[in-house]
């Protein structure tokens, strides 16, 4: 394990929360920035975070702050645990108080609509080259629920820098929260994200009443959908088959801790989107990342027919059942295709 140190986490929700919690039970000395007074304050009294994590203590090296400038004062690394469409404006609020460099591990899931950049690209565009030592991304199987209970954990971690990816690896590791390093940046940003997608259909499935064998063909297919894309966009397809590909996948399209599951599940009984994220009250990274995967499809002539129906249902009003038999009416194809067109792709670049 490494030395002890200073580490920001930037976005008090669940996720946030739960992985400065792995920090602090590392020894570290843990900062948790928000926005809202009354949750910082509980989370400094009380030691909890109840809106968000609920009957979870939090230990008592976890200091809340709602000022950037106090949270990054003496900081080298921060946490960056917002959701996407918050990225940029919480960046430019650092750049205003910050001078020195930063390594900025993201930790949210999904890719900015109509730019199409991930994760890592929107850090790189927003942040002052000055202001920037490494980007570092962490994903992988990991309900923040089930972090915060201390139940094992295993995810990955990958950077253009693979000493910086080490370094972070080193901060989290522990008996209950296992980190692989990856080389493969691009393909860990796009599981991750992508994978909500799927997520949502799964939930639709579900909600729709249809079985395990219904939920076996998403995850399969919404796999191969997920490969075809990513290899097009340059990562390795063996990502796919590890803890930021097909993990990933597995937990969030099987456990009803995954909200982009559950705001499937509402889709698939009948409620429209509004009503569904208004019942959700948390962001369901999955919706904006449809769109922006459906256009990234088109410009890179890939076929997503999970994706392109599921973003008809949800921003284009059609019924979720004529969504499953649209894909179920698809002309008839070979499994093997789908390897045979990856490792075209994979040898072309």
């Amino acid at each position: 394990m490494s030395q002890k140190d200073k580490i920001a986490v930037i976005g008090a929700g669940s996720w946030g929360t739960a992985l400065a919690m792995v920090l602090a039970d590392n020894d570290h000395e843990v900062r948790l920035w928000g926005h809202k007074e009354k949750q910082i304050k509980e989370i400094n009294e009380n030691h909890t975070n109840e809106a968000y994590l609920p009957a979870i203590t939090l230990p008592k090296n976890i200091v809340g702050y709602t000022k950037l400038d106090q949270v990054l004062e003496g900081i080298e690394t921060i946490i960056l645990a917002v959701p996407t469409k918050a990225i940029r404006e919480v960046l430019q609020s650092i750049a205003e108080v910050r001078k020195e460099p930063l390594t900025i591990v993201h930790v949210s899931k999904g890719i900015e609509p109509d730019t199409s950049k991930r994760i890592s690209e929107m850090i790189e565009e927003v942040t002052p080259t000055v202001l920037l030592k490494d980007v570092v991304v962490l994903s992988g199987p990991s309900h923040a629920e089930e972090v915060s209970l201390r139940h094992p954990t295993t995810v990955a971690v990958s950077s253009k820098n693979m000493k910086a990816a080490e370094k972070v690896q080193d901060l989290f590791i522990n008996q209950n929260f296992r980190v692989y390093t990856n080389p493969d940046i691009v393909g860990v940003e796009i599981g991750g994200a992508l994978k909500n997608i799927i997520a949502l259909a799964a939930g639709i499935s579900d909600g729709l009443g249809y079985g395990d064998n219904a939920k076996a063909a998403l995850v399969t297919r919404g796999l191969a959908e997920i490969t075809r894309l990513g290899v097009k966009m340059g990562a390795s397809p063996l990502t796919f088959s590890g803890l930021a590909g097909i993990g990933d996948l597995i937990v969030t399209c099987t456990s009803t801790h995954s909200r982009n599951w559950r705001a499937g599940n509402l889709l698939g009984k009948g409620k429209n989107l509004d009503e569904v994220l208004e019942n959700m009250g948390m962001v369901v990274e999955g919706v904006r990342t449809t769109r922006a995967a459906y256009q990234l499809a088109e410009k890179y002539d890939v076929q997503m027919p999970i994706t392109s129906v599921l973003y008809d249902i949800l921003f284009n009003d059609i019924d979720a059942k004529d969504g499953v038999d649209r894909l179920m009416a698809r002309t008839k194809t070979n499994e093997m295709e789908d390897i045979a067109d990856i490792f075209m792709a994979q040898n072309q670049d």
